[in-house]
């Protein structure tokens, strides 16, 4: 399986030693979402240059405060300074943060996120653009040439994002998407829609929240004082929930012990999932051994 892990840390030299450890481990990718080091992209760079063969990548970006022409010329640096391949992973992160942090309007997240991939991946494939569209415009090319490929995935759940990740960028990466989601909704429209614009077939990066413990109820309730309190209540992800048979993100938490968390994530992979992107959870007070014991089994998943 190919298996990558969050960022667990604000503190750049322990990134660093995390990354060098995944990649020991043959873990396949580091995921950095946007809080990370304040903003993960110089992080990422420096990151790279201390690793040689773990994949980084953004899980996500947001979109709404930084145009599209800004957006790309921050990746090329990173991917450029990091002298290898670094993957852009973007959304238009959630209606309250928009509204209430950036003061910005979010009457049409479908129609924004629409236009700003297309913006974005026609610079990262070096083209200069001219567009004007009702949400962004953009006239211009690169400040400097991109030097190695940088992968876009667009943060798809919805019916019309999964249309523009297919149509547009190189795939999705989702969050609570669990088995059942990915097989009856994201993976064939995300896979439809790129065939309609022949392009390749579509990577799938499933995030979820995993753990290996015999007390899967304590992990569950973990998730529910805490993650829950923040996803359980956005429309997107409680439509995700939805149609994955679930109520609630405990619900999807990949957790058990470790014959049943390989069952769940060989589930995941067989849904049409390319990739598992994990947030490990760690039971509070027995947190060093039931880390150790996930990364453990993920570890041993990534070269089965």
């Amino acid at each position: 399986m190919r298996i990558g892990i969050s960022a667990t840390s604000r503190n750049l030299d322990e990134i660093i030693e995390q990354a060098r450890a995944l990649e020991a481990a043959g873990f396949s990718s580091l995921w950095f979402g946007s809080p990370i080091l304040g903003d993960p992209m110089a992080g990422m760079a420096v990151i790279a240059r201390a690793t040689s063969t773990i994949e980084l990548g953004t899980s996500v970006v947001q979109t709404y405060p930084c145009h599209p022409m800004l957006q790309a010329n921050r990746i090329t640096s990173v991917a450029n300074a990091a002298g290898r391949s670094v993957t852009l992973g973007i959304g238009p992160s959630n209606e309250f943060l928009v509204r209430t942090v950036y003061g910005q309007s979010y009457d049409r997240p479908g129609l924004n996120a629409e236009e700003y991939v297309q913006i974005v991946t026609a610079l990262l494939r070096g083209e200069r653009v001219d567009f004007d569209g009702e949400e962004w415009s953009a006239h211009g090319a690169l400040s400097v040439p991109l030097e190695q490929p940088v992968p876009v995935l667009l943060s798809a759940l919805a019916p019309r994002m999964l249309r523009v990740a297919g149509q547009y960028a190189d795939g999705t990466i989702t969050f609570l998407a669990g088995a059942k989601a990915l097989k009856e909704h994201v993976v064939p429209k995300l896979r439809a829609a790129a065939a309609d614009a022949g392009r390749p077939e579509p990577r799938v990066v499933a995030g979820l929240q995993v753990g290996v413990h015999d007390d899967a109820d304590a992990l569950r309730a973990q998730v529910d004082a805490t993650t829950a309190k923040i996803f359980d209540n956005l429309p997107p992800y409680k439509r995700i929930l939805a149609a994955g048979g679930y109520t609630r993100s405990a619900e999807a938490a990949v957790v058990g012990d470790e014959a049943s968390v390989k069952r769940q994530l060989q589930a995941v992979i067989e849904a049409g999932a390319t990739d598992i992107w994990v947030s490990p959870i760690a039971l509070e007070g027995d947190i060093e051994a039931s880390r150790r014991r996930t990364l453990d089994l993920l570890a041993e998943l990534t070269k089965a």
